[in-house]
């Protein structure tokens, strides 16, 4: 009996010391409904603001002109899949002017685009789609020529959404990775919007962008449209972003009356907000002119970027 009285005592004084080393039992984890949920879209969106001035002096003999230049790029995405269905959507911003001593305020360049795309993945890489955009320029822009003797003579040529291509396309998209997507749309119907044509007529001819005078549309329903997007980092500092868009009409279908339009934009990142800028557009519009056109501009300026996930590991 003593032994056994012996033994409980002893449990007993060390029940404290046990209790003070053993750890506590882990927390139970909040409900889920307490934690943050993650976006079920993929935003991401990239903005610049480029300046560019040259001033001389009264006396300066080397010729040239004061000048002040202005450029504002924006681009925006937002994209969500859900299973097998894709929401993709994608806003495209570029304006540039310059303000010359002795040749006052010229537009140099001009972008207002918007699309929206919905998909059904049919395998890994070949997606169903239907969608539509937008493709037009914010402000006025004119064709500067010269009169009889010489002074300059504007001719507005162009306006917010005159003309404005809005165009729904039906048809597979096959994007085998995920810098690279190319639509094919066997049928994509396009509207020319253009308003008040007739202030075009004297510069562009009698039916400008095809809208004849007392309309402002242009119905092309039997059409084909092929947009190719390529959007890549080629280094840490690097980013190449191209797009081509071809528009057929089948009731006018020959090689020069397809339209075609590629834009390029090539972005080096010098600093956390500073960055070179090389863009250039090409077009080919057959109701616009019947020779390529182009246009070309380099910046340097600020420009921010952001996103809310994490790009994937690189391979």
């Amino acid at each position: 009996m003593r032994f056994r009285y012996s033994v409980a005592l002893v449990a007993l004084a060390a029940a404290p010391a046990l209790a003070q080393t053993t750890p506590p039992p882990p927390a139970a984890p909040p409900p889920a409904a307490s934690l943050p949920a993650a976006s079920p879209w993929l935003v991401q969106g990239k903005g610049g603001l480029n300046l560019n001035e040259a001033a001389l002096s009264s006396n300066w003999r080397g010729g040239g002109a004061n000048t002040l230049g202005l450029s504002v790029l924006a681009n925006a995405k937002a994209n969500r899949k859900q299973g097998l269905h894709s929401f993709d959507n994608e806003a495209d911003f570029l304006f540039a002017f310059s303000q010359t001593a002795g040749l006052g305020y010229r537009k140099t360049q001009d972008r207002l685009y918007l699309d929206t795309k919905y998909g059904r993945a049919i395998s890994e890489k070949w997606d169903m789609f239907v969608s539509l955009n937008l493709l037009s320029q914010f402000a006025p822009g004119y064709r500067y020529d010269t009169d009889a003797s010489g002074n300059p003579l504007p001719q507005q040529v162009s306006g917010l959404f005159a003309p404005a291509y809005l165009t729904a396309a039906y048809g597979f998209e096959y994007h085998p990775n995920g810098a690279f997507s190319l639509r094919l749309a066997p049928l994509a119907p396009r509207l020319t919007v253009v308003s008040r044509v007739e202030r075009f007529v004297g510069a562009l001819g009698d039916a400008p962008y095809g809208v004849n005078p007392g309309h402002s549309t242009h119905w092309e329903l039997l059409a084909a449209q092929v947009l190719a997007n390529y959007d890549k980092n080629l280094s840490p500092n690097l980013n190449l972003k191209a797009r081509y868009l071809l528009f057929a009409n089948y009731q006018t279908l020959a090689f020069n009356r397809l339209d075609q339009r590629l834009d390029l934009t090539l972005t080096a990142k010098v600093a956390r907000f500073v960055n070179v800028s090389l863009n250039g557009t090409a077009l080919y519009y057959y109701n616009q002119d019947s020779a390529i056109q182009y246009s070309q501009g380099l910046t340097l300026g600020v420009a921010y970027a952001f996103q809310n996930f994490l790009d994937p590991p690189k391979k």
